[in-house]
């Protein structure tokens, strides 16, 4: 955000309070707590607000929208034409992908597919909690909130606007969550419910008084290490080119991949390669400490020790003593 000239938007997009976390049993008990000290080493900001201030520092018609990807055909001399939806098609020199973890230009590249990590997060939100929904509030606090048990955890998020992002987390096949029916929402929250029997009612609240959702979110990765040869022409960024398991780092590295990727380009404005290789040189490393990082997380996360395995991990006692 330095390097774009948008850090003072940035700073005031910051969510006071929302780096504060802490960790409880299914009970409701306080395992570790940790408040936001307000130096903002870890800010947290609403991606809403993160993409507004990114697209207002473009000049007109940077983008170019409902431009939806259909196939890719590689051409001589590091060429590539993009077919789209609307039947257009363009023939690029420079081509980036940064199209998430499905990603259409990662074929170009590489032959690793995304795999189901064997955990899901399932979305619902609360709305005016203060005055709605008080006993969650009341338990969420002001920040991140994980409460964990071995196999399944609820954990949640307090936003700007008073409203509280939850995800359920699980680890079950693609089989056992085919057996919760997300076509009903109201059926599906039941359903979800009753896999946290005898749990905190003020945790419970957070699926019971849902008013959106749920939404359900499997959780795929790429191999820890993800590489590919220099193809010509093209690269990838972001998800496309190292979507790991949820550990608070998707969006930093996306955001840094694009930096350094611009630097490069800068750097070497006459020579693409150079430009591209340059940029691959330093992100293989950069992405694979962090895919062994939430790696680590994922096995912390919902294990058999959970949640005094995850406490550790958020209190910095573990995991190969990182931050």
């Amino acid at each position: 955000m330095q390097r774009a000239g948008l850090f003072d938007q940035f700073k005031s997009i910051i969510h006071n309070g929302g780096a504060a976390a802490k960790v409880l049993d299914k009970d409701g008990n306080t395992i570790v707590d940790i408040p936001d000290d307000g130096n903002h080493g870890r800010p947290e900001v609403l991606r809403g607000d993160l993409r507004r201030i990114l697209l207002q520092s473009l000049k007109p018609n940077t983008i170019e929208w409902d431009k939806k990807l259909t196939s890719i055909q590689s051409l001589d001399h590091g060429q590539h034409e993009l077919s789209f939806a609307d039947g257009t098609s363009v023939i690029t020199n420079i081509l980036v992908g940064a199209d998430g973890t499905f990603s259409k230009v990662r074929p170009l590249v590489s032959n690793a597919t995304p795999q189901y990590v064997g955990t899901s997060l399932i979305e619902t939100y609360l709305y005016d909690v203060d005055n709605k929904h008080a006993a969650a509030a009341n338990i969420v606090g002001q920040g991140a909130m994980y409460a964990l048990a071995p196999g399944k955890g609820i954990q949640a998020h307090r936003e700007p606007g008073n409203v509280i992002h939850t995800y359920i987390a699980l680890r079950q096949t693609e089989e056992e969550l085919s057996q919760i029916n997300f076509n009903e929402p109201r059926l599906a929250l039941k359903q979800l419910a009753d896999l946290f029997e005898n749990w905190n009612d003020d945790l419970l609240a957070l699926i019971n008084e849902s008013e959106k959702g749920p939404i359900l979110r499997k959780i795929h990765a790429l191999p820890v290490g993800h590489q590919w040869e220099r193809i010509p022409g093209v690269t990838i960024l972001g998800d496309a080119a190292h979507v790991m398991t949820p550990a608070g780092e998707g969006a930093n590295l996306a955001m840094f991949d694009g930096s350094e990727l611009a630097q490069a380009m800068i750097e070497h404005p006459d020579d693409i390669e150079a430009a591209f290789s340059q940029y691959e040189k330093t992100l293989f490393p950069r992405s694979e400490k962090a895919a062994a990082r939430a790696d680590q997380m994922l096995g912390k996360h919902l294990s058999d020790r959970s949640p005094y395995d995850f406490a550790e991990v958020l209190s910095n006692k573990e995991l190969d003593g990182t931050n």
